[in-house]
C-alpha cells in the first residue's frame, strides 16, 4: 500500500482497518492527482523549487501524504528530490524531450497498429464518448478537461492494444512527458485545433481498424506535440539567459 501507513491497533476491528487505510489511499491519490496537475499545467515552472508549506496549505493536508506524492513524481520523472532541502521540478533540455517524444511516437504508433486488430466494439463507443465529451471542453477552452480527457483516450488506445510490457513502457515515457504534452496546446499558435482535428481522423481510423493510418497518424500527431513543446522549453532558456 501507498500513502501513509496505519498501524492495527489491538481491538480494533478489521473493517475499522480495512476504512481507514482506503481513505489512506484516497488522500495519497488525490493529492497525487493535484500536485501532478500544479506541475503538468504550468503552475510551477521548471526548476522551480516546490513550495511544500504553501500546498499543504492549499490541500489541506500535513507533509507527510504530499512528500509520498513527491516521491511518485520523482520515480515518474517530473520532479528532483533535493537531500534535506525538499524538492523541485525538474528541468529538461530540449534533446531531453526531443528524445522522450521520439519514443512515445513509436509506442502509441505500435500501440495504434495492434488496437486496431484487438479492440472491441464497446471499446471504440467509449473511446468516442470520451471524444466527444472532449470537443465539448475544447469548444469552450477548457483546457485542463480537455486535457484529463485527451490522455484517457490515448491510455485507451494503449490498452486496446493487449500488451502490458507496452503499456508499462508507454506510462513510464507519458509520465515525464505529460506537461509538454500539455503545454503544446498552449504555446504554439492553433496547435489545440489542430490536434483536435488530428484526434478526429484517429477516431475515424480507428472506427474502420485501419492499423496502418492509425499507427502513422499517432507517430506524426507525437512529433507535431514535440515541434509545439519546443517552443515552451527554447521561450524557458531563453528568460534564463541560456
Amino acid at each position: 500500500m501507498t500513502g501513509v501507513i496505519l498501524h492495527y491497533n489491538e481491538g480494533a476491528e478489521p473493517s475499522d482497518v480495512n476504512s481507514r487505510e482506503r481513505e489512506a489511499e484516497s488522500l495519497h491519490d488525490e493529492v497525487l492527482t493535484r500536485l501532478r496537475n500544479v506541475i503538468v499545467e504550468g503552475q510551477l515552472a521548471p526548476g522551480a523549487r516546490v513550495p511544500e508549506k504553501e500546498l499543504c496549505a492549499e490541500f489541506g493536508v500535513s507533509r507527510t501524504p504530499l512528500r509520498e506524492a513527491l516521491k511518485v513524481l520523482a520515480a515518474e520523472g517530473l520532479v528532483e528530490l533535493l537531500p534535506n532541502r525538499g524538492a523541485r521540478v525538474r528541468r529538461f533540455t530540449e534533446q531531453d524531450v526531443r528524445n522522450l517524444f521520439e519514443i512515445l511516437a513509436a509506442l502509441e504508433s505500435a500501440a495504434g497498429r495492434l488496437a486496431c486488430t484487438r479492440i472491441t466494439n464497446a471499446e471504440i463507443a467509449a473511446i468516442e464518448r470520451l471524444h466527444y465529451e472532449m470537443y465539448g471542453h475544447y469548444m469552450r477552452r477548457e483546457l485542463p478537461a480537455y486535457f484529463r480527457l485527451n490522455q484517457a483516450i490515448h491510455l485507451g488506445i494503449v490498452d486496446a492494444a493487449r500488451n502490458p510490457a507496452l503499456k508499462e513502457t508507454y506510462e513510464g515515457f507519458t509520465a515525464r512527458m505529460r506537461q509538454f504534452r500539455y503545454s503544446a496546446n498552449t504555446i504554439a499558435r492553433d496547435r489545440w485545433g489542430e490536434a483536435m482535428r488530428e484526434h478526429e481522423l484517429m477516431l475515424d481510423a480507428l472506427r474502420r481498424r485501419s492499423s496502418e493510418e492509425l499507427g502513422s497518424i499517432l507517430f506524426d500527431h507525437l512529433l507535431k506535440k514535440f515541434e509545439a513543446a519546443s517552443q515552451t522549453l527554447r521561450r524557458s532558456a531563453d528568460d534564463n539567459g541560456q
